[in-house]
């Protein structure tokens, strides 16, 4: 029961605090509270779709080792649309059906044992599929790493703010007691720890969210690499 009641009052006095607080103030921790929910929301965004991608990507690479047709492989491509390796095969396919219908066109076929002649443009597509796909995955992080570098400062701008009007008060009023100025100062810190509040998750989510980018981009140049032995092999 005394705990109770002691939280009831713990909380009771921190709203009070943000509804005494004047105008500068209240308008800090609205941007702040601004702040937090876009981050939460795209870290619970995020936590959804990456584990979608895991997944997808785990399957579809499992379907690339297992097939024996590059044609089977594009046009399983499409159940799995958040896999950055079907983004990247799907690229490299086309490529490699362009090389093919403009060497049927100019009916020249290459001697045997000749190396495939469209590898360098192949590659570059390929790459370029990867560039695109890992800034696909990248969206809306850059919030993550503004939100944990600016919010501490917000939050700082409005306690400073609160000790200057806690001091001027203090001037005014004649009296030097800690009483007089301690509830402008405890105001004030409100802001401070709301910007906290607000930076820390975004930190923590942002260095998790780039440590998983990296390994999507690992898997992505392992699979770049075996893509394009895989056609050299089956147009050599």
């Amino acid at each position: 029961m005394a705990t109770s009641l002691l939280m009831q009052s713990g909380f009771g006095g921190f709203w009070s605090l943000i509804a005494q607080s004047g105008p500068i103030a209240q308008l800090v921790l609205l941007v702040l509270l601004f702040f937090s929910i876009c981050s939460w929301t795209i870290v619970f965004s995020k936590v959804r779709s990456y584990r979608k991608v895991g997944r997808q990507s785990l399957e579809f690479y499992d379907l690339f080792r297992r097939s024996a047709s590059l044609s089977e492989i594009h046009r399983s491509c499409e159940q799995y649309p958040l896999s950055p390796l079907a983004g990247i095969f799907k690229r490299g396919y086309r490529e490699l059906e362009h090389w093919i219908q403009a060497r049927e066109e100019s009916e020249h076929s290459p001697p045997s044992g000749q190396t495939f002649k469209g590898l360098p443009g192949l590659e570059r597509a390929l790459y370029r599929a990867a560039t695109a796909e890992m800034m696909t995955l990248e969206d809306s992080l850059n919030w993550l790493a503004t939100t944990g570098s600016v919010a501490p400062f917000i939050g700082l701008f409005g306690t400073v703010i609160g000790i200057i009007n806690a001091f001027q008060g203090l001037g005014q009023g004649g009296t030097t007691t800690i009483q007089a100025v301690a509830p402008g100062i405890s105001e004030a810190l409100v802001a401070t720890a709301a910007g906290l509040f607000a930076a820390i998750p975004a930190v923590i989510a942002y260095n998790h969210f780039v440590h998983q980018l990296k390994v999507f981009g690992a898997e992505m140049d392992d699979f770049t690499v075996e893509m394009l032995n895989l056609i050299e092999r089956s147009f050599s």
